[in-house]
């Protein structure tokens, strides 16, 4: 629950966002529903009624709380076509994009159309719709037999992914195993020089090059020498200059060509890195490098840094692709496994029991 509540209080843009445009859609529905009534009750021909008998008193806790939600003034709007067009909208500015906030509606709608509900019904069930789209891709990143386990990590430049690899190898160290970082993107030093510094902080050695060297030959080096060490993972980061796509896709492929000459079936996974503030980018990155790597998981960061989370339904709905851990900040433990229903909840602002 630790992580759940450094997750709400950092997903405040997107679950307030959600929030005051719920609390707008009900209160101004509910205020023209309860004048159109009072009107109505205006306008009826006065009649009169038959004395009614009195109600048994209710006793009791049930009683008393049947009694409370009688006299309740929570705001309620009827589920309509007018209502889900505005929940569609308000889905969309997240980021969710149009497909999924479709999909998401159109499940609140079944059997509940012509309902009235409160905000905190609605936000109960858009958590639900959401927890359900995205419970199929939570999965923690496989650990295989193999060693060293080769995680290749690619994503653009920015997006957190020195960062990532960094975390990782910390929170696979703490666990236990053994963990080489091959510091593969030799274009930029700054990268190397923040996994140095993370590598340091972790225990865990760091192979370098000189700037400009070829990421191929490093990655045969770390291979080597996790090998020699009986190293459980071997974690290689790789340059993300998404300018000149034919060059990435060729060291991308390189990278792999050399590393399969000592493991046939490396990489066993190939991680990649996304940045939350891009929002619908986003989607447009996971298609780039399903086509350049052979994508097998999702990593998500910054997520605190954005008013648009709802991007991470709109990867779960669209592609289908595990998605291991979502990043909140720059600490170790900002980094944890993904969990649908907390981020769900996070997201519409709901609180978990």
């Amino acid at each position: 629950m630790a992580f759940f509540s450094k997750l709400k209080e950092r997903l405040f843009k997107s679950s307030s966002r959600l929030d005051e445009g719920l609390a707008a859609i009900v209160e101004e529905a509910d205020a023209k529903e309860t004048d159109q009534g009072a009107q109505l009750e205006t306008a009826a021909p006065e009649t009169i009624q038959p004395p009614q008998p009195a109600a048994a008193p209710r006793a009791g806790l049930l009683g008393r709380l049947l009694g409370r939600a009688e006299v309740s003034n929570v705001p309620r709007r009827t589920l309509d076509d007018a209502m889900l067009e505005q929940l569609e909208e308000l889905l969309i500015g997240t980021d969710m994009g149009v497909d999924t906030a479709l999909r998401v509606t159109a499940n609140m709608a079944e059997a509940r159309i012509g309902k009235r509900l409160s905000t905190q019904e609605i936000k109960q069930l858009l958590a639900q719709e959401i927890s359900r789209i995205m419970a199929p891709v939570a999965r923690p990143m496989p650990l295989y037999p193999n060693r060293p386990q080769v995680v290749l990590v690619v994503g653009v430049n920015g997006s957190g992914k020195t960062t990532t690899i960094g975390k990782l190898a910390s929170q696979f160290k703490a666990a236990g195993k053994s963990v080489v970082i091959a510091a593969g993107d030799t274009f930029r030093a700054a990268a190397v020089e923040q996994l140095q510094i993370w590598g340091d902080r972790a225990g865990v050695p760091v192979l370098t090059a000189p700037e400009g060297s070829d990421p191929a030959s490093l990655a045969f080096d770390a291979m080597t020498r996790a090998e020699a060490e009986g190293a459980d993972l071997l974690m290689i980061d790789t340059a993300g200059r998404l300018q000149n796509r034919a060059d990435l896709m060729e060291e991308l492929a390189k990278i792999v060509r050399v590393i399969r000459k000592k493991d046939p079936t490396a990489p066993h996974n190939t991680l990649l890195v996304l940045d939350a503030t891009t929002g619908q980018n986003a989607l447009r990155q996971v298609e780039i490098f399903q086509k350049l790597a052979d994508v097998t998981g999702l990593i998500m960061t910054k997520l605190d840094g954005t008013a648009r989370g709802g991007v991470l339904v709109a990867l779960a709905d669209r592609f289908g692709l595990p998605i291991h851990a979502i990043g909140v900040g720059e600490q170790i433990d900002d980094l944890a496994p993904f969990d649908p229903d907390e981020f769900a909840a996070a997201l519409v602002g709901l609180d978990l029991e």
